[in-house]
């Protein structure tokens, strides 16, 4: 029976693929048979065996004689036979000449043959297939991590299972789509309160170094009236110099205790900002 199968799976592959040149010659189908790409195994058919194979499948009325003359040409029934359907077809021509496959094999091996949208596509057609028990699923064997498929058409009639016996097959759930949720009614739950308290700024911790200092600084600077007291000791000074080349040290002096307190002032800025 393999050899039937392999010429069965020959004239649906060509017939998909090269429709030009189907139905196929006598020398056109043994070559597609002994092909060495895409097929499992690889074999090597003489014109009497594919002719052989072409009389039995004609008595299943799977495949006939398409037109005589000096070179016949051959066509298979299995879409008025089995079924009409592309994605079928595909399938069971992949299995009829590759063997048993995975789901991701068969979509990828179908491409050309019949594009499935994805694998939920490829799980479907298997389950219809294997309800009408033309397709089984085979047991995983250690170290397989897919299951795999094969087709039934070969199976001799006392072997076939009764139509009761059909196994049953349900297909991986389809992948689920990402949609957005559904907007909802609005929660009736009052809203939180906002606690003012937690959102103000803690109160700065007075520092007690800090506050010494500020303490020693205003001392040392004669507090805001400063101003006045070192403005009365310029002028003094400036009174009580007779020397010419005295006026250049008085003035230099003058610039020194301005450039100290202004940078005592400014010292009791900032520890007065980092107080408050």
């Amino acid at each position: 029976m393999a050899a039937e199968i392999r010429v069965l799976g020959c004239l649906i592959e060509k017939q998909r693929t090269t429709p030009d040149a189907y139905p196929l010659t006598l020398n056109a189908l043994r070559t597609a048979c002994n092909q060495a790409t895409a097929r499992d195994p690889v074999v090597r058919y003489d014109d009497a065996m594919v002719r052989d194979a072409m009389t039995r499948l004609s008595r299943r009325r799977w495949a006939r004689l398409a037109g005589g003359g000096r070179a016949p040409k051959f066509r298979h029934l299995l879409d008025d036979a089995l079924t009409r359907a592309p994605d079928e077809l595909a399938v069971l021509c992949v299995l009829m000449l590759r063997g048993p496959q995975t789901p991701g094999e068969l979509k990828q091996r179908t491409d050309r043959l019949h594009p499935f949208a994805d694998l939920h596509a490829v799980h479907e057609t298997l389950r219809r297939l294997i309800d009408r028990e033309l397709v089984m699923q085979l047991e995983r064997r250690p170290g397989q991590k897919e299951e795999r498929f094969a087709q039934r058409l070969g199976e001799d009639a006392e072997d076939a299972p009764s139509p009761g016996r059909a196994a049953t097959y349900t297909p991986p759930p389809a992948p689920a789509h990402r949609s957005e949720a559904p907007m909802g009614p609005a929660s009736s739950a009052p809203p939180m309160p906002v606690s003012h308290a937690s959102t103000r700024a803690p109160a700065p911790v007075p520092d007690r170094a800090l506050e010494r200092r500020v303490e020693r600084l205003e001392a040392a600077t004669a507090a805001p009236v400063a101003d006045d007291t070192l403005a009365r000791r310029v002028e003094r000074l400036e009174s009580g110099a007779t020397a010419p080349a005295a006026d250049g040290a008085l003035g230099r002096r003058v610039e020194r205790l301005e450039a100290e307190v202004a940078e005592l002032r400014a010292e009791l800025r900032a520890l007065l900002d980092e107080l408050t």
